[in-house]
């Protein structure tokens, strides 16, 4: 009889609280997460599209240069990076904060045991108390604020994992151009050693003619300074050649003898693979990492602006447990079930001093800030493959050109070379063509390497292959399309 006056009770009381939460909540105005336009993106690039070659997908870009050094240097550095190291650091921490928000939903049960023995009166004898019971506790999501905070901290969690897919790709295209810019240096460094041994040789013929009285001192003073200008730049640029060596050691973390052993190693052709790049913009800017990571940070926004708004609604909990217990009182043993339901909480907010509206105020401006930041994101993600593009093209002009010089400086070293076999031109016309003809083939060169390193910033302006798709299923984003996107 008595536990069904106790069943009773626990009715009422339930009832009682429902009620209350009820009537409290018509009374209040449902915490929204907020939202914001996105402002449009151009209808198609600017700049022009690279067509040349065959082009590649960005997942399978540096695998089509055939380049064993470079993915050996690109495997080490990523083993090596600080940068990832931290990142998936920031992955588990923001996956442990979405586990604990989904935990939110659910009820947390616990389980005790207690035992104890001891005589408390000298009439009774010795007592004996062994007892096991589960404990469960459970917020009632009244208003799906818990729901929205799991989505945000889900949303944390997929831009974490961008951020780290965004540091994998900026770390390649580092490594590239450092690796691209070693490679051309030698090269470089032998023709700027070639053009100070044709000013050297300049000299010298100087020499002989102010010895013999046909060219004045002046003359000699003159091709002694250029040879030690050519001189010093050769010096310079063997420097460069160390310093570029000394980045990719930095990078790599591998001893230096190794990588100069990559450096010089036979490598891939100096014509990079092209890539497949979308025709339009959005399609192009929804490949980037950063991009979503910004888009995601947002909505997490917008979810703490949605908790916040949630402080000011009552909050109901409720308490239970169940389990057997064994009593012994005088060598008589009695098992019975205990349980309990309750207490039933029900916490309404009342006076805060306009603390809860003060977080809800600061929430917002957070998202706002967030918004800018998004739409700052992706004004600036444009601009890169927009530069990107223009670089690339303009590489691809300069090229043409320079092999067209390259191959006009042949035509006048090889016409004065035989012109001084037939005793018609001097060795100072012949040197003179010669430098002539290694300056062309210096920025020949120059401009082949800047090629690959123009297609690795289009790599990196692009997104570097990565595909939103991989963040699986998520929120539905709080960025609303503007008016203007529906506008031809």
């Amino acid at each position: 009889m008595k536990h069904l006056q106790n069943s009773a009770l626990c009715t009422r009381m339930c009832a009682i609280a429902t009620a209350s939460a009820a009537l409290l909540l018509t009374a209040c105005t449902l915490p929204q997460q907020p939202s914001a336009s996105v402002a449009p993106l151009v209808a198609q690039w600017q700049a022009p599209l690279p067509h040349q070659g065959k082009p590649q997908s960005l997942q399978d870009w540096w695998q089509a240069q055939a380049d064993t050094s470079l993915l050996r240097l690109l495997e080490a550095a990523q083993n090596a990076s600080p940068n990832l190291t931290q990142a998936m650091a920031a992955i588990a921490q923001a996956r442990a904060s979405s586990t604990s928000a989904r935990a939110t939903l659910l009820p947390q049960v616990g389980a005790g045991v207690s035992l104890s023995r001891g005589q408390n009166q000298p009439d009774i004898g010795v007592t004996s108390t062994a007892a096991a019971s589960v404990q469960a506790s459970w917020e009632i999501d009244l208003v799906g604020a818990n729901q929205v905070v799991k989505d945000g901290a889900l949303a944390q969690l997929q831009s974490s994992q961008a951020q780290w897919h965004d540091a994998r790709v900026a770390l390649a295209a580092e490594v590239a151009h450092a690796y691209y810019g070693a490679r051309a240096c030698q090269p470089l460094a032998d023709n700027a050693r070639a053009i100070y041994q044709s000013y050297e040789e300049t000299a010298r013929l100087s020499g002989q003619l102010l010895a013999a009285g046909m060219a004045p001192a002046a003359s000699l003073a003159l091709a002694r300074s250029a040879a030690a200008d050519a001189h010093s730049r050769w010096f310079e640029q063997s420097a460069q050649c160390d310093l570029g060596i000394k980045a990719l050691v930095a990078l790599s973390a591998l001893p230096e003898a190794q990588v100069r052993g990559l450096i010089s190693a036979p490598g891939a052709a100096q014509d990079a693979p092209g890539l497949a790049l979308a025709s339009l913009p959005a399609q192009t800017i929804a490949q980037r990492p950063d991009v979503f990571a910004a888009e995601r940070e947002v909505f997490t926004a917008a979810a703490l602006v949605a908790g916040a708004q949630a402080q000011r609604w009552p909050r109901l909990t409720i308490n239970g447990a169940i389990g057997p217990a064994q009593f012994g009182i005088a060598g008589v043993d009695k098992s019975l079930t205990t349980w309990s339901l309750g207490p039933v909480s029900l916490v309404v907010p009342v006076f805060d001093a306009g603390q809860r509206q003060s977080n809800i105020e600061a929430s917002q401006l957070n998202f706002e800030s967030k918004v800018a930041m998004y739409q700052a994101r992706v004004r600036s993600a444009v601009r890169e493959v927009e530069e990107a593009l223009v670089q690339l093209q303009l590489n691809t002009d300069r090229s043409e050109q320079a092999q067209r010089s390259y191959r006009y400086a042949q035509q006048v070293h090889e016409a004065v070379l035989a012109r001084q076999r037939q005793g018609m031109a001097t060795g100072l016309e012949l040197q003179e063509a010669r430098r002539g003809l290694l300056a062309a083939d210096a920025q020949r060169t120059g401009l082949q390497w800047e090629g690959r390193r123009a297609w690795v910033r289009l790599y990196r302006a692009a997104g570097g292959g990565w595909d939103s798709a991989s963040a699986g299923s998520r929120p539905a984003s709080v960025l609303q399309p503007a008016h203007s996107d529906t506008q031809p």
